[in-house]
């Protein structure tokens, strides 16, 4: 290692040299850093001098004297660029300084507004809450409602009830403890377990089934016995292998159960006699202040207006085949009357050929215990006479076991139905002991004659029927008096075809309705009790709609077309929240004071199958009770006052609205463009779109906003009945029905409205269609042709109450929706067939159109030529459903000519009667 002392680098040159080096590169660049700029500034202020102050060397110069210089050329021309922008920025920025001050200043006036808003807001709020609250205690000073409120459970512990002097006059002020049951309790009932008591096992096994699968579908039962209003026990009908329980046991076992409360009140005691006809282990059985149910009766043990004469159960489990149920026409049949029955203890020889003596002649020795004998004798004379042919039997091969005095049945139940099948009356002979109320065997006969449609008359009027408090049963059976034997053929031939076919409609309807199914025999007890003591029914539930999210679009337009209504004002668009009809006004009064028109009328509007399984006392059933019989003062009132037509509403409900219910199935153009036109239709509350496809709708669909809700509801199924379900997003009374490729002008559809106000309890429509009767090929035919006769009106475009979607959705025959479903078809047909059942009324055609397809629609499945065919088939299987043709002609056709109806303004006060 060498040391480099002598001060070489490693290039061999000296440290000294590259210090000098060093030194003057850094006072070379400290000259051209310091002075080189003093001499720029310096020439620069010589020639800024030489111009004069006046003329800086920044500045403008006339002639551009600066720009002369070739250096300086582009710093002038960027200098003047940049100037020029610097001026338009100040400029846009002094601009926008004012516009940032002029909104502040509406923004402070904004706030004061909106301040200023919120207080009237708050005084509105308060204002309204005030009047809502007084509106309230009006109505509950004035109109006080039944509505449906927290329901109401009775104690546990039950209130001692006085006892009453007997139990044998036992009555429901005396023996029925009414606090256990509230007007708005709901009518709790809680059935005892079949295998919680010993004789349980003894039932017949078909009546324990059947009764235990009604139970389960009945809305009013309750397995909390705590809070029931009623209690029922099935005690019969006992297997005829079984022994019977003697009274005293079976008196031990019903003070036994663990709600009896040592009298047993609010307890039924059922038997429903299915195959015997002879049992009544009841009688003489203490069963303390329960009520008993059954067909058979002695006068010792019936208690007047507690007990109840029920029918005999007859279609256990199974359900009765309405196709094999013989039409109700022709109304005359091949026999006038029938009797087949064997009295086994007659009193003389009931089968002597000799004149029967006259009732005086007989009296005036000792008095007859009935009047059999005479009753055989004036019928066989009647059948000997061969005016009419008439069918009477006194002895049977194999009669069944019958009480004394009565008349036993013959043969099986599939042999007296084909002798029924051929009568017009059926006779109903009643026991001949007085002390027999009420028994088996004649109910059997009685609901065996209304199952076909034979007419039964009842000889004997003090037999008592089946729920004979409730029922008026002169309109469907004829009761005389066994002494009038002698008129008897004289009165059945003086009847009418018509009055005939009443009584059998009637008749056809009370079978149906009460006695026909176990389900319906539970009911009917259930409805009778709980009519008794007033308690409203509960009402038939609406069906959920599952609503469909969608997206609303721009504001729907108004098509020209539909808005081309002269200087008709067709009245106003609703600007408030939708208006639902009133519901639950009458509910108690239906019950109270409508009883006997309720469970008698079934041709009645709004009266049919009132206590059915269903038990449909519907919410808004008020308006079709009493709305119409408001009386308006003349002049100056606000109905009759001079106003135009088009100016009020009309009809006796001074305020309504109706809901559009659209059935539509994967033709969404053609949906929108109809959900459009709807725009701005008066008295619309809102708009139901049933969307019967499988698919939902596209997710980029934009739905027109038309200033109302739009409820797109999911449906189960592809199915035609969905147009008439009962929605519960359905809340007005009035329902127009119309198909998606319907095009309908907004004056058309006022006119409708108008019209159905006016007549509630139609279908109320526009294209009209009528049924003929094939001679050559004996059945009935669907006519779409052009007529001035018509007996339909589809249900694309009409009017009708919701009302009729409850019976058509839950009373109507299943059969009949299920064929709807097989052929895709007949809906309406369907619809139009239940109304006039129902109301015994044609519908009501408005304007004179035929047809209402829109223009340029796809095609719709009635163009199909299997269409028509369909058609026809409906048609006469309903027949056959109903048995008869419930359809009416009518000529009658409501146009709109006051429409257009003006009156002077000196005129707006209406004559006043001498």
């Amino acid at each position: 290692m060498q040391r480099n002392i002598g001060g070489v680098g490693v290039g061999g040159q000296p440290w000294v040299l590259r210090r000098v080096r060093l030194t003057w590169l850094s006072f070379m660049l400290f000259f051209i850093l310091v002075f080189f700029p003093l001499i720029a500034h310096y020439y620069l202020t010589t020639i800024d001098e030489a111009g004069g102050p006046d003329k800086p060397i920044f500045g403008r110069r006339p002639g551009g004297e600066l720009c002369e210089a070739k250096h300086v050329q582009d710093l002038c021309r960027i200098r003047e660029s940049v100037s020029e922008e610097l001026l338009q920025l100040e400029a846009k920025r002094q601009e926008l300084n004012g516009e940032i001050t002029r909104l502040n200043l509406r923004i402070e006036a904004c706030k004061r507004s909106i301040d200023s808003a919120k207080q009237d807001l708050l005084q509105l709020k308060n204002v309204i809450s005030q009047t809502e609250h007084s509106y309230k205690e009006l109505m509950a000073q004035n109109q006080p409602k039944l509505s449906l409120p927290v329901r109401l459970l009775p104690d546990k512990e039950d209130p001692g009830l006085p006892p009453p002097k007997s139990v044998r006059f036992c009555r429901l002020r005396s023996c029925f403890d009414y606090a256990r049951c509230p007007l708005t309790s709901g009518f709790p009932v809680y059935v005892y377990d079949m295998g919680s008591y010993s004789w349980g096992d003894y039932l017949d096994p078909l009546v324990k089934q059947a009764f235990a699968a009604s139970v389960k579908s009945n809305i009013y039962v309750t397995d909390n016995p705590n809070i029931a209003c009623l209690y029922l026990v099935l005690v019969g009908e006992i297997q005829e292998t079984s022994p019977l329980p003697s009274p005293l046991e079976l008196e031990k076992q019903l003070k036994a159960l663990p709600y009896w409360r040592s009298d047993g009140h609010n307890h039924v005691l059922v038997h429903l006699s299915r195959k015997s006809m002879i049992q009544n282990f009841l009688y003489n059985v203490s069963t303390g202040r329960a009520a008993v149910a059954q067909s058979t009766f002695l006068e010792q043990q019936y208690r007047e207006g507690f007990d109840l004469v029920v029918s005999p159960l007859v279609h256990a489990l199974s359900e009765p085949n309405f196709l094999e149920v013989p039409p109700q026409v022709p109304v005359k049949r091949k026999y006038l009357f029938t009797f087949q029955g064997e009295r086994v203890e007659s009193l003389r020889s009931s089968l002597q050929e000799a004149p029967p003596q006259s009732f005086e002649e007989e009296l005036e020795g000792d008095p007859p215990a009935d009047y059999d004998d005479r009753i055989i004798g004036t019928l066989k004379a009647v059948q000997d006479s061969h005016l009419d042919q008439v069918l009477v039997e006194f002895t049977c091969k194999n009669p069944k076991p019958s009480l004394p005095t009565e008349w036993a049945l013959c043969g099986e139940r599939e042999d007296r139905l084909e002798v029924l099948k051929a009568s017009t009356f059926a006779l109903v002979i009643a026991p001949g002991d007085g002390q027999l109320v009420s028994s088996a065997g004649s109910g059997m006969r009685l609901f065996e004659a209304l199952e076909v449609g034979a007419i039964p008359v009842v000889l004997g009027d003090h037999s008592k029927l089946p729920y004979h408090q409730l029922i008026r049963w002169s309109e469907a059976a004829i009761i005389v008096p066994k002494p009038r034997v002698t008129e008897l053929h004289f009165l059945l031939r003086s009847l009418s075809d018509n009055d005939l076919l009443d009584m059998r409609r009637q008749g056809r309807f009370l079978w149906e309705t009460y006695f026909s199914t176990s389900e319906n025999v539970l009911n009917t007890i259930l409805a009778s009790i709980r009519t008794s003591i007033q308690v409203p029914a509960a009402p038939i539930k609406d069906a959920p709609a599952i609503e469909i999210p969608h997206k609303a679009g721009k504001l729907a337009g108004t098509d020209a077309n539909l808005a081309d209504n002269g200087d008709l004002d067709l009245g106003p668009v609703e600007t408030e929240p939708p208006y639902a009809s009133p519901r639950f006004l009458r509910n108690f009064t239906y019950t109270a004071a409508d009883t006997y028109r309720a469970w008698n009328r079934a041709p009645g509007p709004f009266h049919l199958f009132p206590h059915t399984p269903l038990d449909p006392v519907l919410p808004s059933e008020a308006k079709f009770l009493g709305s119409g019989t408001g009386f308006r003062p003349i002049g100056g009132g606000s109905g009759g006052s001079g106003k135009e037509f088009q100016a009020a509403l009309g009809g006796n409900v001074p305020r309504e609205q109706f809901t559009v219910v659209m059935l539509t199935y994967e033709r969404e153009e053609v949906l929108m463009n109809s959900l459009e036109r709807l725009n701005g239709l008066p008295y619309l509350n809102k708009v139901v779109v049933v969307w019967n496809s499988p698919k939902p709708p596209s997710d980029d669909l934009l739905w027109p906003d038309i200033g109302l809700p739009i409820v797109v509801v999911r449906t189960e199924k592809n199915s035609l009945n969905n147009r008439f379900l009962p929605w519960d997003v359905v809340e007005t009374e009035a329902i127009l029905s119309i198909d998606d490729d319907a095009h309908l002008r907004h004056d058309e559809i006022m006119f409708g409205f108008r019209v159905w106000r006016e007549a509630r309890d139609r279908i109320v429509g526009f294209p009209g269609r009528y049924h003929a009767w094939d001679v050559n090929h004996q059945s009935w035919l669907y006519n779409s042709n052009y007529s001035c006769e018509l007996s339909m009106v589809l249900t694309g475009a009409a009017f009708f109450h919701k009302y009729y979607a409850y019976l058509y959705s839950y009373v109507m025959p299943q059969a009949i929706r299920d064929m709807v479903d097989e052929y895709i078809n007949c809906e309406d047909i369907a619809m139009n067939f239940l109304v006039s059942h129902i109301t015994r009324k044609p519908p009501i055609k408005v304007t004179s159109r035929w047809t209402f397809r829109c223009p340029g629609c796809p095609q719709a499945l009635s163009h199909d030529d299997s269409h028509f065919h369909e058609r026809h088939k409906c048609i006469n299987f309903f027949v056959k459903v109903y048995g008869y043709m419930p359809l009416l002609y009518t000529q009658f056709r409501v146009d709109s000519v006051l429409f257009k109806t003006r009156l002077p303004h000196d005129k707006t006060k209406c004559f006043k009667f001498i």
